[in-house]
């Protein structure tokens, strides 16, 4: 059983324009949606570099002229892979199309360097999404999507044992295969036990300086791992929203699994859902349309914090809060509402009678709407 992923239209739209990078969370369904673009055209090439057959063709780089479309899967790890794509794309016939996909240290925006700029479009492909579901035969399966996480075997896999066996292997095996590449990245351990305490701390500031204590390494590292792990697509980290860049980066951040099955707490559950609904609804406007959407979370000295705040060119557009069944507004929300008034300040409320509500300018609406009114 199938998801149609709305990406792959505009991925064959941009194909026609640049090579596209596709990047995102080993299994999340890159190598899916390749094969997938692969159907659209009569000839093609898919070369992947962990196989060794695909391997001598890449090194030898003699491609018929009268290709449509030639995929690079795992092209990363060829020494030297963005000389070879740039000289590829340059030299390629004009009716050519270059799709590359790989695994998360890919992390085009990141790695591609200057060589590269002008050539290419990236799309971020990013666990299903609650608004994906519809027309599928899990349309508005929100518990399904909570308890298995948005990830495309364990949420179609038919039993929840199975979805479990999946999980109890992906990060292990995310470490394992990818972190050895990064030369910061020593234990194997404490990267994994960071990973553990990170479970539990979803939805709340994280002090590298505690979970240090708690492990037995120094905070650099641990902060050093945190990157590495959002380098991966684990987790990714929202910082508090200021006008200030330094004091942002000195407040304690919260941390979100990609997994949203990895969350222990069911309610940090449904906010790790929610940030990362928020975070694909940006990117892929980001990929799509040229957008300047940031997320972060808001909080004050004196203890006062909003989940979300939503900017655009630096603006402050929309200030959230999560919650499971209180509808009642929030007082740290109507409290950030007078202060911002030129940002929309909304309640998300799982479970709540009514559709949507307002009350003293604060927007209170179920999250099912909601999501399935974002871009993605």
């Amino acid at each position: 059983m199938e998801i149609y992923r709305p990406q792959l239209k505009d991925i064959l739209t941009d194909l026609e324009k640049k090579m596209v990078i596709l990047v995102g969370p080993r299994q999340v369904g890159k190598t899916w949606i390749a094969k997938e673009v692969i159907k659209k055209f009569s000839k093609t090439l898919y070369l992947n570099w962990d196989n060794p057959q695909d391997r001598l063709v890449i090194k030898q780089g003699n491609f018929p002229e009268t290709l449509e479309l030639i995929v690079f899967d795992e092209i990363h790890k060829m020494r030297g892979w963005k000389n070879f794509v740039k000289g590829t794309y340059d030299t390629k016939p004009a009716n050519t199309r270059i799709l590359i996909t790989g695994s998360a240290k890919l992390n085009a925006l990141k790695n591609v360097g200057d060589s590269m700029v002008g050539r290419y479009f990236s799309h971020h492909i990013f666990p299903l999404s609650f608004k994906e579901l519809a027309g599928s035969a899990f349309e508005g399966d929100m518990e399904r999507l909570l308890s298995r996480g948005g990830f495309p075997e364990p949420f179609l896999a038919d039993k929840d044992e199975d979805a479990a066996r999946w999980r109890n292997q992906y990060v292990g095996s995310s470490i394992n295969a990818e972190v050895l590449d990064f030369a910061e990245a020593q234990d194997l351990k404490a990267m994994s036990d960071i990973v553990s305490l990170l479970r539990t701390k979803v939805g709340s500031p994280v002090s590298f300086r505690n979970i240090a204590a708690d492990i037995g390494v120094s905070p650099i590292t641990v902060k050093r791992y945190a990157q590495i792990l959002e380098d991966l697509h684990i987790i990714f980290i929202l910082r508090t929203y200021t006008k200030k860049i330094n004091r942002s980066i000195l407040k304690e951040p919260k941390i979100y699994f990609y997994d949203i099955g990895l969350v222990t707490d069911a309610g940090a559950r449904l906010e790790n859902l929610i940030a990362l609904s928020l975070l694909k609804h940006a990117q892929y406007l980001k990929d799509t349309k040229g957008a300047s959407l940031s997320l972060a979370y808001i909080r004050t000295k004196d203890g006062r914090e909003a989940d979300f705040a939503v900017t655009e060119n630096d603006v402050l557009k929309e200030i959230i809060e999560v919650k499971t069944s209180d509808a009642s507004p929030s007082k740290h929300l109507k409290y950030f509402a007078e202060r911002h008034k030129g940002a929309a300040a909304t309640q998300l409320v799982k479970e709540m009678r009514h559709r949507e509500l307002s009350v003293d300018n604060i927007r209170i609406a179920r999250i099912k709407e909601y999501l399935e009114g974002l871009a993605i």
